[in-house]
């Protein structure tokens, strides 16, 4: 069975997006790696990415910030897969969802961009669909006309509180996740 080696967070690069909604897959890194404290982001620019190599459960696995924003971000991982020969099955590519609801967590094994402009650019650059995602709910502004500025503006106080607790559910059980155990693994999380 395959196992985790790639972990890619999904989110636009400078400090005007921190902790915005589209930004959930840097935070769910970030928080994680400060979680872990004995490792720091470096800047790979032969990747185009702030990256990390860490070791959970006992497994070696990168972590991978895309520094080309969000809509490049196939760039960087084509780099990364290629270099360190991952299959795209052998990745989770961490994002915001705006049809769940805030902090709700569901991984998926495969499938197409679902009009995710990130992701969109991984399935262009990959050549497929074929790899794990870590769906994030951010919830929706209820108006597709106010989509844009939602997603790149700053989770309320309560909202990161749910996104943050649902990151702490995925690191409290990160043996499943490197195992890639996705369906034992979202009966522990929900």
């Amino acid at each position: 069975m395959a196992k985790l080696r790639l972990v890619v967070g999904l989110g636009n690069p400078g400090q005007r997006y921190t902790k915005t909604r589209h930004n959930v897959g840097f935070w769910f890194l970030d928080d994680w790696l400060a979680q872990l404290g004995s490792v720091s982001w470096r800047s790979e620019s032969r990747f185009q990415a702030d990256f990390a190599e860490v070791k959970i459960a006992g497994q070696s696995v990168i972590f991978l910030k895309p520094q080309t924003f969000m809509n490049l971000s196939g760039q960087a991982v084509g780099k990364v897969l290629r270099y360190f020969k991952i299959s795209p099955q052998e990745m989770l590519v961490v994002h915001d969802e705006l049809d769940f609801d805030v902090g709700v967590m569901r991984f998926k094994s495969a499938g197409g961009h679902g009009g995710h402009n990130g992701l969109r650019d991984i399935v262009a650059t990959v050549g497929s669909g074929e790899f794990n995602r870590l769906r994030v709910g951010i919830g929706h502004p209820g108006d597709k006309r106010r989509v844009a500025d939602y997603v790149l503006s700053a989770a309320s106080v309560s909202d990161a509180e749910h996104i943050e607790s649902g990151f702490e559910r995925i690191r409290l059980n990160s043996e499943l996740l490197v195992q890639m155990r996705f369906d034992q693994l979202k009966n522990k999380i929900h």
